[in-house]
């Protein structure tokens, strides 16, 4: 029921002690290294190029708000959420997950060539502050919101299989959890987890492990932001042909791994970071070609999560349709920001969702697992699953006001990076204590 949040038919496995501890003690060292990287990125030469004046020559586009790419959040976020809900048309529906990579990666890497181009450096220290107040207070709340609600509403030893995932992903290691039992969730008769959608931000995070500090090294020595462009997009092509081509060949081998691995998700994100690498600077076509780029783009996103199926071997070669569909959506309204489609993205209620789509995407899967539990039935009818819907977007609201905007945007935290980088590993841990004593209890 539900299928393809992580996998096809999936099914929630319970016995990996030795291996999730094994995992979590690695990624606590990895933590702890990231944390002494961030004190001492900001201070020696080698790390971070000389400061010199903004670029004269960098474009609008990357200086302003986009709220075509928020649009686009929204259609990813919607894909997502009404193929989960049962909604009839969009067999693929969980391709929304692929525009997000996309999307994901051209915004975080035009803000941090946007850093370079204005200051002469970009500072991992803030950048990793920023992702923890941007990402971890929301998770955290809809996780432990999640971990309570299966203990009320289906008994302690749900609550407790739930507390065994929610360790792997308070430590953003999800997907390995959910890879790593495949097997198993190919035997069980349990129903998927409630938490099994953060693998997607375990491979986010992975890959913001890695690429920010592979930019820092193309711009070591860099006199100008187009030489750093051009080491980058060197890097960003190598990885997103070995990403891909590697997708295609693991898929094959191992369904389960191919889809939740870093490895074969990477060349998603490196083609967003790839599209704001290239169109820094890039000035304004005809208009003609940005309307053709971005129809062709809306196809590709459309195309494929009405044309594909559960049954594509995913993620494969397919995955390039909604990858490349997606950037030139993208590229289109670089080209022209006036064009129809980049306009029709930002109208007030896309924009209201996109601006929302990460607190969305967070509370309606487990709303949904739940409530199937809970009545005991393999799928929701969509007469039940579209309240649901409903009950989820209230609570994302809530708690985008309550939570993830206030925190986000609070001037006495973002002002100290390094207190915003002790507060995410601090409350990392402590989930993961919390929900270890859980799970054991």
């Amino acid at each position: 029921m539900l299928s393809r949040c992580c996998l096809d038919g999936s099914n929630h496995p319970r016995d990996y002690r030795s291996s999730c501890a094994l995992h979590c003690s690695q990624m606590l060292c990895l933590m702890e290294r990231l944390l002494s990287l961030a004190k001492s990125v900001d201070g020696p030469a080698q790390w971070i190029p000389e400061r010199r004046e903004p670029s004269p020559t960098a474009p609008s586009s990357l200086s302003g708000f986009r709220p075509d790419v928020e649009g686009l959040r929204a259609v990813a976020v919607a894909l997502v959420v009404l193929y989960h809900a049962g909604v009839p048309g969009l067999p693929a529906g969980f391709i929304g997950v692929d525009v997000f990579f996309v999307v994901s990666g051209f915004v975080i890497t035009r803000l941090l060539v946007r850093e370079f181009s204005n200051t002469g450096r970009i500072s991992l220290r803030s950048f990793f502050a920023r992702r923890a107040r941007r990402i971890l207070p929301a998770a955290v709340l809809v996780t432990g919101v999640t971990v309570m609600a299966s203990y009320l509403l289906l008994g302690p030893i749900s609550a407790a299989f739930t507390a065994q995932d929610a360790e792997w992903t308070s430590l953003y290691s999800g997907n390995f959890r959910f890879a790593l039992a495949g097997t198993s969730y190919l035997d069980s008769q349990r129903p998927p987890s409630p938490l099994q959608h953060m693998w997607s931000l375990g491979v986010e995070e992975q890959f913001y492990l890695v690429w920010p500090i592979l930019l820092v090294l193309a711009a070591l020595g860099a006199k100008a932001v187009r030489n750093m462009r051009i080491r980058a997009t060197i890097v960003l092509v190598a990885v997103c042909v070995a990403s891909f081509a590697w997708s295609a060949v693991e898929t094959q081998l191992n369904g389960t791994w191919a889809f939740f691995s870093p490895l074969t998700r990477a060349g998603e994100l490196g083609v967003g970071a790839l599209t704001a690498v290239v169109t820094f600077g890039l000035r304004r076509s005809h208009s003609a070609v940005a309307l053709g780029l971005a129809v062709a783009g809306l196809c590709g996103i459309i195309g494929s999560a009405v044309l594909f199926t559960p049954q594509t071997p995913w993620p494969g070669t397919a995955v390039l349709v909604p990858s490349l569909g997606t950037a030139l959506v993208v590229l289109g309204g670089c080209l022209d920001d006036r064009g129809p489609v980049r306009r029709l993205l930002g109208v007030a209620p896309l924009r209201w969702v996109g601006s929302r789509s990460y607190s969305i995407y967070l509370w309606h899967w487990p709303v949904l697992i739940i409530a199937a539990e809970y009545f005991e039935v393999e799928r929701l009818p969509l007469s039940w699953s579209l309240p649901l819907i409903a009950l989820s977007l209230a609570l994302a609201e809530i708690s985008y006001r309550l939570v993830e905007n206030p925190i986000r945007s609070w001037t006495w935290l973002n002002a100290r990076p390094l207190v915003s980088i002790s507060l995410g590993v601090t409350l990392s841990l402590s989930t993961f204590v919390a929900m270890a004593i859980v799970a054991t209890s």
